[in-house]
C-alpha cells in the first residue's frame, strides 16, 4: 500500500524537530485549544495515527476528523473535521 502522504508528514514532523518542541502557553498562541493525551482520552476516540496527525471521533457528537501533535510535551490541537 502507499502512502502518498508520508513525504509531507515526514518534513512536518522534521520542521517541528527543528523549531524544538513548544511549551503549552507558545502552542495555545499559535493554534488555540490544545488537549493533553489524558484531555484527548477524554474527548475523543482514538482512530489512527499517522504522525503528525492523530484521526479521531469526537465524543460530544460523533464528528470524524483530524488533530495535529507535537511528541514530546505531547499536546494535541487544530480538530478539522472530516466533510465526506
Amino acid at each position: 500500500m502507499n502512502d502518498y502522504s508520508e513525504d509531507a508528514r515526514r518534513k512536518l514532523v522534521s520542521n517541528q524537530k527543528a523549531n524544538g518542541p513548544l511549551g503549552r502557553e507558545q502552542l495555545e498562541s499559535a493554534h488555540g485549544q490544545l488537549w493533553t493525551t489524558k484531555e484527548l482520552i477524554r474527548d475523543f476516540a482514538v482512530q489512527g495515527f499517522m504522525a503528525p496527525f492523530v484521526i479521531v471521533q469526537r465524543k460530544i457528537d460523533s464528528a470524524v476528523g483530524t488533530l495535529t501533535f507535537q511528541h514530546d510535551p505531547r499536546f494535541y490541537w487544530g480538530f478539522e473535521e472530516d466533510l465526506e
